[in-house]
């Protein structure tokens, strides 16, 4: 079992009996006020695609809008506590894998998913996530 300092999430890698993966916790829990953060595609403010064709641009703007999203709920990405991929390609997911590596270290790893979709609301994106993190309540910290 692993938490992040005096943090109000608890994260287990891997519980017992359930095979361990680098990519992810297997679960996440946490005390606090809930956060659900929309799919978010690699659009910019103009709602224009940004990297159209590029799953690595795409899924660098992807975080970007989720870290925006959270800001605007009074979190970050430590308090993340779920994630969710959408691909259209299995293949892009090292690009979202390097893409989440640079907003959230390897040892405050969410949960999360990953599928497969024949295709997103517009044919040139290529990648989807959306996100749940819990914050502490109003007069705790972390």
């Amino acid at each position: 079992m692993t938490t992040a300092g005096a943090s109000h999430l608890t994260r287990i890698p891997a519980p017992e009996g359930v095979s361990p993966s680098p990519q992810y916790s297997h679960v996440v829990w946490g005390t606090g006020r809930f956060i659900a953060v929309s799919g978010q595609c690699s659009l910019d403010e103009k709602g224009e695609v940004v990297g159209a064709g590029d799953a690595a641009v795409q899924a660098r703007q992807v975080f970007e809008n989720l870290r925006r999203c959270l800001a605007a709920a009074g979190a970050g990405f430590d308090d993340v506590v779920k994630l969710t991929y959408f691909v259209t390609d299995t293949a892009h997911l090292p690009a979202v894998r390097d893409a989440r590596a640079a907003v959230i270290p390897a040892d405050r790893l969410p949960a999360s998913s990953a599928v497969q979709v024949s295709a997103l609301f517009r044919p040139e994106l290529l990648v989807e996530v959306e996100a749940f993190a819990v914050v502490p309540e109003a007069g705790r910290s972390h």
